[in-house]
C-alpha cells in the first residue's frame, strides 16, 4: 500500500481528497495535515510514515513551496504531487524544481485525481522493478510510466512538459471551451504561446478545437477537453 499524506488547509477539501485516496486500490491515507507545521511534524518521524505527499501550495503558516524545499533539504524520502488552485507558470516550474512529480489544479473531478495517482503507482512499480543500476531501456520505461500521453510524444522545440501539463489541466478544469487568449490570460502567458500548447494538445487528442463566432468575419478557435487522461 502507498501511504499518502494530504496537506490541505481547508477542512472540507482535505476530507474530500482523503476520501478520493481511500477509493483507489493500492493507496491509503497515512495522515492529514492542515498546516505546514503539522506536516513537518509528521514527516520528521523516523521512519517517515508516508510515501507520497499531496501538497497544497497555499497554507496558513507557510508556502507549500517552502515545505517542498524543506522536504528536499532534509532528505526526507517522499514523493510530492502539488494539488493547488495556483496556476502561475513560474509557480508550476518552481514546484517541479523542488521535486513535484505532478501538478494537479483545483478544482478537479475524481477521474483526474485517479489518473494522476494511477500514473504515480505505475512509476513506483517500475522503479521498484529496476535494479540499483539501470539500463537505458529501464530508465526510459521508468520515465514513461509517469508521463502523460501528450508529454510522452515528442514536444516541438520551445515547448516544455510542465507548461504543457498546466495548459492541459486548465482546459480540463474549465467549465466551457476556452480560446488561446483566455488560456494565456489565465496562465500569464502570451496568446501565441498558449495557442502553440493548445494546438499540440489538439494534435494529440487531449483537447478538441471548436469554432467560436464573435464579431462578423472574425471567427476564433476555442478548445475543450476530450476527457483523455493527461
Amino acid at each position: 500500500m502507498i501511504r499518502v499524506l494530504v496537506v490541505e488547509d481547508d477542512q472540507l477539501t482535505a476530507q474530500a481528497h482523503a476520501a478520493y485516496v481511500e477509493r483507489l486500490d493500492g493507496f491509503e491515507v497515512g495522515g492529514v495535515a492542515r498546516t505546514a507545521r503539522e506536516a513537518r511534524a509528521l514527516l520528521d518521524q523516523r521512519p517517515t510514515p508516508v510515501e507520497l505527499v499531496l501538497l497544497d501550495l497555499t497554507l496558513p503558516d507557510a508556502s507549500g513551496l517552502d515545505l517542498a524545499r524543506y522536504i528536499r533539504a532534509s532528505g526526507i524520502d517522499v514523493d510530492i504531487i502539488a494539488v493547488t488552485a495556483v496556476r502561475q507558470i513560474d509557480t508550476v516550474q518552481t514546484a517541479m524544481s523542488f521535486g513535484a512529480m505532478h501538478y494537479l489544479i483545483k478544482p478537479f473531478a475524481f477521474a483526474s485525481f485517479r489518473d494522476k495517482l494511477t500514473q504515480y503507482a505505475a512509476y513506483r512499480a517500475q522503479r521498484g522493478a529496476a535494479g540499483s543500476v539501470a539500463t537505458q531501456s529501464e530508465v526510459d520505461e521508468l520515465l514513461a510510466a509517469f508521463r502523460s500521453p501528450a508529454a510522452r510524444s515528442a514536444l516541438p522545440k520551445g515547448l516544455s512538459a510542465p507548461t504543457l501539463d498546466a495548459v492541459s489541466a486548465h482546459i480540463r478544469a474549465a467549465s466551457a471551451p476556452a480560446s488561446a487568449a483566455e488560456v494565456g490570460d489565465a496562465l500569464l502567458m502570451s496568446r501565441v504561446t498558449a495557442r502553440r500548447y493548445l494546438e499540440h494538445l489538439a494534435d494529440n487528442g487531449v483537447v478538441e478545437r471548436q469554432p467560436r463566432y464573435g464579431s462578423p468575419g472574425r471567427p476564433e478557435v476555442a478548445y475543450r477537453s476530450t476527457g483523455t487522461a493527461h
